[in-house]
């Protein structure tokens, strides 16, 4: 039986239907949406690559069923910039280099987006934390966590401002 929910993505209101009460909203972000930035990884909630902010806060959207973002505001790495004025983060990923295939690159960056959205500065030590359930096999850790540093810094100077 379908169902129809309507759901903000990225600041805009969409009325989605779905063939099964369960579908999760990765599948709607990808396939109804066109929004290809949220990956699809291991589909269990494992791997981090589909996370998404729902309310301000990192969710894997794999196991997230629509009816569950219902009247939440919910954003994807494509909301998070644009190419005209990317995201800090966006920035610093591409100033250090900070992917290598870049699978896992828009996962992490929304789950470094609510840390940095939180306004507390975060230490190596959050920064490695937060990020320990997104898996990546690349090896640019290093380059990602500084990536993470330094669009913290950039944000708050942009405050400042």
């Amino acid at each position: 039986m379908s169902t129809t929910h309507t759901v903000v993505i990225n600041g805009k209101s969409h009325r989605v239907t779905v063939d099964h009460y369960e579908t999760p909203l990765l599948y709607v972000l990808r396939d109804d949406l066109g929004l290809k930035g949220t990956r699809f990884g291991c589909g269990d909630g494992s791997c981090g690559a589909c996370t998404v902010l729902v309310d301000g806060r990192a969710q894997r959207s794999c196991e997230s069923p629509v009816w569950s973002v219902e009247g939440k505001s919910i954003t994807t790495v494509e909301g998070l910039g644009t190419l005209d004025q990317p995201h800090a983060l966006q920035r610093a990923f591409i100033e250090f280099q900070a992917g290598q295939c870049g699978y896992c690159l828009s996962g992490i960056i929304m789950t470094a987006a609510e840390l940095i959205g939180s306004g507390a500065e975060p230490s190596r030590e959050k920064i490695v934390a937060a990020l320990d359930a997104n898996l990546c096999r690349c090896g640019a850790h290093t380059r990602i966590v500084k990536a993470i540093e330094a669009a913290w810094k950039a944000s708050i100077a942009g405050a400042a401002r």
